[in-house]
């Protein structure tokens, strides 16, 4: 009985160890590869209240041959009245 108390002692001081030296890694900047990483997205400012938006979601206007994007309906408008 002794024995397994013993064994089961050793192996959680072993996981708590694995876990701080993983965390210890991590902060250092090694980073830990899941599988294939998504791909950064651009981001654009809203001309209006600067606020950085996603293009794929942000609401647009168009300008001299330009895309505008903005976060919000109220942004645009303001952007419209200028």
């Amino acid at each position: 009985m002794l024995t397994i108390l013993r064994i089961i002692l050793i192996l959680l001081v072993v996981r708590a160890l694995w876990y701080l030296l993983r965390g210890v890694l991590e902060g250092a900047g090694y980073r830990r590869v899941d599988g294939p990483q998504q791909p950064a997205v651009k981001l654009v400012r809203d001309p209006v209240c600067g606020v950085f938006v996603a293009p794929t979601t942000a609401l647009t206007a168009h300008a001299s041959g330009e895309t505008v994007y903005f976060c919000s309906e109220r942004c645009r408008e303001q952007w419209k009245r200028r």
